[in-house]
């Protein structure tokens, strides 16, 4: 009797005392987290419960996460006993934080890969994804897959933000009836809700940049190349990368640290752009100071172009504090050919996706060990046959059509890829390199298009809530390699303005 009721109390005891823990838990860095682990505040076995609880209670109305990793808890075990083996210091900067992956990222594990569609459950792949291996060996713990819009938003032209057959509408933790943006919604849904300490998600035209603007999160679009795309669901080799999600810039530093680097399944890429990877990795930009004598660009028309009254104050008020922190603002710039370039179909870069699209698509499917769908053609196939989950009627596959048209590149997708190339070296790089920027800016993801054509690197921090109360965050994007100026002012602005705060799950 005595025996039982001390068990109990002592089970309540650790309930209030993971309860008091979980407080801090929402919210905190990687830092917080390394130095709660090392102060015995917290293991990572209690944290992962945590964000498993977290997902149960509010993954049911956001959406944000399609599966959840059966072996999460054993991983993160297994982090706890290697942290009593090794000394802290010794231990990677990710070693047992949770880790969600957008659905498109490949792992060699209990999960499904799927895109968010079902045509591909069940499918095995050869191996990790190469930004996985390097999570893993980060001692990073793969906590589930992200939710995302299916197949990465190219399937059809009607479907929403943040829907996929799988994992449902993902829904804005700031205002649930506001639009996600996508297409790594997900995982910017989790990771701005503490369903996650951090996440990955994947850019071929905006879907870093975007979703991470709606909700109020910070997302880095490496230089295509930075990161390794082998194992995920691609769109287009010439533009796809892998990119952190995160609440902080400091914590979005230290998982591109983790995954950068070259990959032998991705080789031509990675080996370029390994080249741009700075000597002791990129933690050493996060400077509070770094927006000192940093030349930003603005782009009034059409990237500050404002509706919204408090939005266009808020901005202004940034100009200012940017200034006030040593930036350089060259104002009233234009990029050549702006129109043409925000425009897809008259960039070329319609054309030149469609058929890059299957063309890599196929090889992937091929490359699967095992694999319900084997080709493009065989996924319509699917959706044709099970139309009625994969909301074939209503939302269409417009896109995969076209694609599964196309026969290859030739001569109307080289000219479409020269096309870019001359937009790009006319446009975004001359407008860099006469005014000798660091960075060009913009409200949101609008800058998302001239930095896809042309391989570039870009950040997002949360910058403003409009006047519906929805997040809008400011991009920074800067030419290949030039991750580390963006990070020192992507970090200067966030320390200088700290506009992010917890979700607000208003209707």
């Amino acid at each position: 009797m005595q025996a039982k009721s001390c068990s109990s109390l002592l089970i309540l005891f650790a309930f209030i005392l993971l309860t008091c823990e979980a407080i801090s838990i929402k919210e905190a860095t990687i830092q917080d987290l390394q130095t709660a682990f090392e102060q015995n505040q917290v293991t990572s076995r209690q944290l992962t419960e945590f964000y498993l609880n977290e997902i149960r209670r509010l993954n049911p109305f956001l959406n944000g996460v399609i599966e959840v990793n059966p072996d999460a808890l054993f991983l993160a075990d297994k982090a706890d006993q290697e942290k009593k083996t090794k000394p802290h210091n010794s231990l990677p900067t990710l070693h047992g934080i949770p880790i969600l992956l957008k659905d498109n990222i490949g792992t060699k594990d209990n999960l499904n890969t799927t895109a968010g569609s079902f045509a591909l459950v069940g499918s095995a792949v050869p191996r990790d994804a190469g930004v996985v291996m390097k999570l893993r060996k980060a001692g990073a713990i793969v906590l589930g897959k992200a939710s995302l819009s299916e197949w990465a938003n190219f399937r059809g032209l009607n479907a929403p933000d943040g829907w996929s057959a799988r994992g449902g509408q993902g829904k804005n933790p700031y205002v649930l009836s506001a639009n996600p943006c996508g297409s790594s919604s997900g995982s910017a849904i989790s990771v701005a809700a503490n369903m996650v300490s951090v996440s990955l998600g994947t850019e071929t035209d905006g879907s870093i940049l975007c979703p991470c603007s709606f909700n109020a999160a910070v997302g880095i679009k490496p230089t295509v190349g930075l990161t390794s795309r082998a194992g995920v669901i691609p769109i287009s080799p010439r533009q796809d990368t892998i990119g952190p999600i995160c609440r902080t810039v400091s914590d979005a530093v230290h998982v591109l640290d983790a995954i950068v680097g070259f990959d032998s399944n991705d080789a031509q890429a990675t080996r370029i752009g390994s080249q741009y990877i700075p000597y002791g990795g990129y933690s050493q930009f996060l400077k509070t100071d770094g927006l000192i004598g940093k030349r930003l660009g603005i782009v009034r028309d059409p990237f500050f172009s404002f509706s919204d009254k408090l939005l266009e104050q808020t901005f202004q008020q940034h100009f200012q504090t940017l200034r006030q922190n040593g930036a350089i603002l060259v104002d009233n710039l234009a990029i050549a050919n702006i129109d043409t370039i925000l425009n897809a179909t008259l960039s070329g870069e319609a054309i030149a996706l469609l058929a890059e699209f299957k063309i890599s698509l196929n090889t992937y499917l091929e490359n699967l060990v095992a694999s319900p769908v084997r080709s493009l053609a065989e996924v319509i196939a699917f959706n044709q046959e099970f139309s009625d989950v994969e909301i074939i009627k209503e939302f269409g596959q417009e896109i995969f059509l076209a694609s599964e048209a196309t026969n290859g590149i030739g001569d109307l997708e080289k000219k479409a890829i020269s096309s870019m190339e001359n937009l790009t070296i006319n446009g975004f790089e001359k407008l860099m390199i006469e005014n000798k920027l660091d960075a060009l800016m913009s409200v949101g993801p609008s800058i998302a298009p001239v930095l896809a054509i042309g391989g570039f690197p870009g950040i997002t921090v949360p910058a403003a809530y409009n006047s519906k109360k929805i997040p809008v965050g400011i991009s920074f994007g800067g030419l290949k390699g030039s991750e580390p100026k963006l990070i020192e002012i992507a970090y200067g602005f966030e320390q200088a303005t700290k506009i992010r705060k917890p979700p607000t799950f208003l209707p």
